[in-house]
Parts: structure tokens; sequence; C-alpha cells
């Protein structure tokens, strides 16, 4: 193939293609029509002998070419980006720049929503998109889907990444401020285990949190009649019922006002959480990542 031979625009429609699967969206994602996007796509198949996107039902899915394309692409166009986009410095009071941020709604109560407060105030021309926590956070740094990656150290695991921790936090149990199995302030451990359990788990396969995946290691058996996933839906689901939950004491503690509940010390020891954040070290010297990464650090000593 000759690159002179190749219009390079299409590569940002491959990208939108392969990330969107969908003609339409990806269209509306990079600002062109259907027709237009159909007639790239029809180009793109030609340069690269493949179909790239077959139809199966009603859905559009990636030929194996085209997956092996996606982390190669992101990375070659994510260089093109900082290579334009390379400047001496970082003004958030003038300089407009847009950055992703992927973390669970804990981190997002806890750390993103002083940090968007923040920025309102003081960088008007610098656009934030919140991301859902993902199950595979590594993938999602190297393909280029997030700038930062907000996720335990615990979950993150061992990798070549640079982090910064952000925050520690503690494991409560809440229950409902009048709950009938529970006299005073103490909840033990019969009691704890007597009880039906309300659980954090992502996915279709319910991941446990990092407490109740420390109770099932050690062999600890419960009744566990909910799963939600969302560690903010825990309070507001536990008001009124016998449920108990293993919840985030800095999370829990800013929805006491909102949720008739009360945290209690959990019969049974389970290790702290410690959150860091994630980037892939093609952000590290860049101006703007540095000022974002400096802003969380910032919130996240203020909480302290």
């Amino acid at each position: 193939m000759n690159l002179r031979n190749v219009d390079l625009n299409l590569l940002v429609i491959l990208d939108a293609l392969l990330t969107e699967r969908n003609v339409s969206r990806a269209g509306e994602r990079i600002g062109l029509s259907q027709s237009a996007m159909s007639a790239a796509l029809a180009r793109l198949r030609d340069i690269f002998h493949d179909p790239l996107l077959v139809r199966v039902g009603r859905d559009l899915v990636l030929t194996r070419n085209a997956e092996d394309l996606i982390v190669p692409l992101k990375e070659a166009l994510g260089k093109i980006e900082q290579t334009l986009m390379r400047r001496p410095g970082f003004d958030p009071a003038t300089d407009a720049r847009t950055f992703s941020v992927s973390a669970s709604d804990y981190a997002g109560l806890i750390l993103l929503t002083p940090l968007v407060r923040m920025i309102a105030n003081e960088a008007p021309n610098v656009t934030i998109h919140l991301l859902p926590r993902a199950r595979d956070a590594a993938r999602v740094l190297h393909t280029n889907q997030a700038d930062i990656v907000i996720e335990p150290v615990e979950l993150f695991g061992h990798s070549d990444y640079p982090s910064s921790l952000l925050l520690t936090d503690r494991w409560l149990c809440a229950v409902d401020a009048h709950h009938p199995d529970i006299r005073g302030d103490v909840l033990t451990e019969q009691c704890f285990l007597g009880l039906p359990h309300l659980v954090y788990g992502i996915g279709n396969d319910r991941q446990l949190n990092l407490a109740d995946q420390h109770l099932a290691d050690l062999g600890i058996r419960r009744r566990i009649e909910v799963t939600v996933e969302s560690f903010l839906l825990n309070p507001f689901m536990i008001e009124g019922t016998r449920l108990v939950s293993l919840v985030l004491q800095r999370a829990a503690e800013r929805l006491l006002g909102s949720a008739d509940i009360k945290l209690l010390e959990s019969p049974i020891a389970v290790p702290d959480i410690h959150e860091a954040m994630y980037w892939h070290p093609r952000h590290t010297t860049d101006p703007g990542h540095q000022w974002l990464r400096d802003q969380l650090q910032s919130v996240a000593a203020a909480l302290d």
C-alpha cells in the first residue's frame, strides 16, 4: 500500500466506525452524512481488502482484521493529534481542551464532582467527558478511550502505566436507621450474616466489589437478595428494608441526609480501598494533561 495514494481523512472515519460499529452513529460522531460514511466504508474495504464490518442479524460486527486495527489506529491518531496540538504550555483560563475520565459513580461523587465545579469556575474552555467505569481499565487507556482512569489499586493490579494515589477509604455497613433486628449501634457477626444483603456488582457476570469479594474469598456464606451496579443507589434501596450492605464511608456519609440509614462498623474486618488515577505514558509530559492531574490531586488533598 502506497501511503501517498491514501486519503488520511479515511483513518479518522475508520476510527469512528470501529468505535461505534454503526454507520449512522459514526457519521454523527465526526459530522458526516450516512451516505458519505457508506462511501468511505466502501473505499476502506477496498484499501484493506477486507469487509471490516459485516452484518450479523441487525448488528454490524468487526472482522478479525478490523479488531486488530483498533489499537494501532488509535495510537497513530493520538500521536498525530499530540503533534498538531503541541504547545509550550497550557493556560486553563484561555486554552480549549477536551479530556475524558473513566470512573465509578463513587469516584464521580467524591472526586469528579468537585473537579467539575473547579473547572467550570477556572477553565471555561475545557470540556470534561465523564465515562463509566470499564471492566478492563488498562485497555481503555491503551486504546485512548479515556485520558485518565480512576480505579482502585487493588483492582487495576500491577502495570507499567503511570499512576498516582488519590485517596483511601474504609468499608462500613449501611442499614435502615430503624432496622428491627439491630439494637443500638453495634452489628454483631451473627446478625450480619443472618440478614439479607445488597451488594454492588458490575457487568453481566456481576463482578463483586472489593469488600464483598473479600468475604467471598474467606468462604463466608450470605443471602444476597439484591445486586446493583451503583454504589450511590445502595442507601436508597436499603431504606425501609432489612437489607444490609457494605458501603464506602466517604460516599455513604455524603448521602446520610438524603436516605434514612445509619452506618455501623463491619463485624468482619475488610481491607481499605485505595483509589488512584492512571494514564498512558503518551500523556505524561503533555502540559494540559499535567494540569488535569494536578487538579485531581488538589481535589483529593482537600478531602482530608
